[in-house]
C-alpha cells in the first residue's frame, strides 16, 4: 500500500514520521532509519534486525565459500592490516 503524507522539519532538523506512516512500516520509538539521498530525492529506510536464522544461514554460506576459496584467518589479518596502512594519513 502506498501512503502519501506531509510532514515539517522542526527547528533542530527533526522529521515526524506520520503514525499511519510508522503503524504501516511496523515503525516504533528508537526505530533505525537509513537515510539516503540522490539529487532533490531522500529516502528513509528502516532497518531491521535480521532473524537469527538468517544470520545463521549466513554465516555457514560464508564458512563454505572460505573453504571453496582456501581463506584462512592469516589471510583476513593480513588484509585487514593493508587496509588500516593504506587508510593512514
Amino acid at each position: 500500500m502506498k501512503t502519501m503524507e506531509v510532514t515539517t522539519i522542526s527547528s533542530k532538523g527533526q522529521v515526524v514520521i506520520p503514525a499511519t506512516v510508522r503503524k504501516e512500516m511496523h515503525l516504533s520509538n528508537g526505530s533505525k532509519l537509513l537515510v539516503l539521498t540522490e539529487g532533490n530525492n531522500l529516502l528513509l529506510k528502516p532497518l531491521y534486525k535480521p532473524r537469527l536464522q538468517v544470520f545463521e544461514a549466513l554465516i555457514r554460506r560464508s564458512q563454505r565459500y572460505t573453504k571453496e576459496v582456501g581463506l584462512r584467518k592469516s589471510d583476513v589479518k593480513k588484509a585487514i592490516k593493508k587496509v588500516r596502512r593504506e587508510s593512514r594519513p
